[in-house]
């Protein structure tokens, strides 16, 4: 999903857990709304360790472009799957938050909301586009899906 729609959708989204549930107050709608779009940043350091560039807009081109050959590919979606490279993006870490929110410190939990909304998003396109919804587990990917 492009970088747009995650903010706007992350903001209506953390919006709207603010107002239904006031207690998480403006410092858990900041967090909740910022890390549902942050999340990406993992997409911009594997960009910089395979072009060697450290330009942000170079970056959003480079991932525009595959997206646009990815959804208009024939190829097997497997063939086009890039796995265990967006290490932000699995359950393992979501898992990680969860329990640094229980353990540590409430905070964390903010962080997960965010990162499970926006895998949620990225599912929906996945499905949307015809992608494998199995990508939601880094190791899952690095152990079957090698290149």
């Amino acid at each position: 999903m492009l970088p747009k729609y995650h903010i706007f959708l992350g903001f209506l989204f953390s919006l709207i857990l603010y107002l239904v549930f006031p207690f998480i107050g403006f410092l858990g709608f900041f967090i909740i709304f910022f890390s549902s779009f942050l999340i990406d940043i993992d997409h911009y350091i594997y960009y910089i360790f395979k072009k060697k560039d450290l330009n942000l807009k170079n970056a959003y081109k480079y991932f525009f472009e595959k997206r646009k050959k990815y959804i208009s590919s024939t190829k097997p979606v497997k063939e086009m799957s890039n796995p265990a490279m967006y290490f932000l993006h699995g359950i393992e870490i979501l898992l990680v938050l969860f329990l640094l929110g229980i353990f540590v410190n409430k905070l964390f939990l903010f962080i997960f909301i965010g990162f499970l909304f926006h895998l949620f998003l990225d599912i929906l396109e996945q499905i949307y586009y015809g992608f494998r919804i199995t990508k939601v587990s880094l190791i899952y990917d690095f152990i079957n899906f090698k290149s």
